[in-house]
């Protein structure tokens, strides 16, 4: 089984989300969502909720691309443009820091024309145990 389809299938809140993993490699993964009814709030804009779950997703493929379980310990989210239904909406996680304990990660989230929509910056906690997994995607 790859990273990928491991993700993707386990991380049953983010599947039911309508949010899926579309690429890894080493220190870097994809994830992507588009807005549709249910992620929108009463202002009739996508939730951060849904923003900060696509981008939670990302983080988890990224810093676990290592084969070592790792789990997210801090994120800061920052709301920089809305999101509309029909939004097509990509977070690109991009490990800054492999620290063999704590590494850090920084995820953007665009939108179909480019527009920069969301910033986090994750931080793990990484376990001394392998993710077995055969492939990354």
């Amino acid at each position: 089984m790859t990273l990928k389809d491991n993700l993707n299938q386990s991380d049953r809140f983010a599947a039911s989300c309508g949010i899926s993993l579309t690429d890894i490699k080493e220190g870097y993964a994809v994830a992507e969502m588009t807005v549709e009814e249910r992620h929108l709030n009463g202002g009739g804009v996508c939730q951060g909720g849904a923003l900060f779950t696509l981008a939670d997703l990302a983080v988890a493929a990224a810093v676990n691309s290592h084969r070592l379980l790792t789990f997210g310990i801090q994120n800061s989210i920052s709301f920089l443009h809305s999101a509309q239904k029909g939004d097509r909406l990509k977070a690109t996680a991009e490990e800054i820091f492999n620290h063999p304990k704590i590494p850090y990660v920084n995820v953007k989230i665009e939108n179909q024309n480019g527009e920069l929509i969301a910033v986090l910056t994750g931080q793990g906690y990484r376990k001394n145990a392998e993710m077995k997994f055969d492939t990354l995607i």
